[in-house]
């Protein structure tokens, strides 16, 4: 009995899988960073300025992301800022 060749015809993804955007387009994902200190201690504002400072940075240095805002967790914050004062 002779081979036969099955023909296979392969056909190319048009939509990205998660976005649902035309595969030669790149659509920028909204991104948003989260900051939050767990005590009040003095010490505990400079961590949360480096942490918006670090994901404000992070965020926009991506060219396939857009940078939304940075969320805190405003009660701890609040009153380091009412101690500091």
């Amino acid at each position: 009995m002779p081979k036969t060749t099955k023909k296979i015809t392969t056909i190319p993804a048009t939509l990205t899988r998660f976005t649902a955007t035309p595969i030669n387009q790149q659509k920028k994902r909204r991104v948003a960073g989260y900051a939050r200190v767990s005590t009040d201690h003095d010490d505990q504002f400079s961590s949360y300025a480096a942490q918006v400072d670090y994901y404000t940075n992070y965020i926009k240095g991506r060219d396939d992301w857009e940078f939304v805002e940075v969320y805190t967790d405003d009660t701890a914050i609040l009153g380091l800022k009412s101690e500091l004062q």
